[in-house]
């Protein structure tokens, strides 16, 4: 079994405990990576045309749910999958775009374990159960949160 990445891994099903906390870092929002992504992606016009944005309630342009939701994975790439024996994932349960990000926001990740099961559909991987959470930082502190997903992840059990 492999990492996420293809390395060697350090974490196993076994690890995931309940209750564990991950720190996914800190990314600032790229103007330019944020707008590139609307116009190929989600060209709405709250992504990609600065005078609406200016003029709606945004006050500028925002990013795409979809964007945001790459930057957490991006961190849970970096942080969690390149260490641990990571399969693939079920699927998401649950994701809510909680405030708008702009450009320049800087955002700090969390993912937490919150339950766990050995895979009832395939032998030597466990089911874990997770909460993934970007908060906007506001003079350095995590903020409200922008992004919230629950979701699961297979994980190779050490036994398997």
């Amino acid at each position: 079994m492999r990492s996420g990445t293809g390395a060697v891994p350090d974490w196993y099903y076994e690890d995931l405990t309940p209750g564990r906390v991950f720190d996914l870092g800190v990314v600032e929002v790229d103007g330019a990576e944020m707008l590139a992504f609307a116009r190929r992606f989600d060209p709405q016009w709250y992504h990609v045309d600065p005078v609406l944005a200016q003029e709606s309630g945004y006050g500028g342009l925002i990013a795409s749910g979809w964007f945001t939701a790459s930057l957490f994975m991006r961190g849970y790439v970096d942080h969690v999958l390149s260490r641990a024996a990571a399969a693939a994932s079920p699927g998401v349960e649950e994701m809510r775009w909680k405030a708008p990000v702009y450009a320049g926001d800087k955002l700090a990740g969390e993912l937490v374990v919150t339950d766990r099961e050995p895979s009832r559909t395939r032998p030597g991987l466990g089911t874990v159960h997770l909460t993934g959470t970007l908060r906007r930082l506001a003079d350095g502190e995590p903020d409200a949160p922008v992004l919230v997903m629950r979701f699961r992840g297979w994980f190779a059990r050490r036994d398997g």
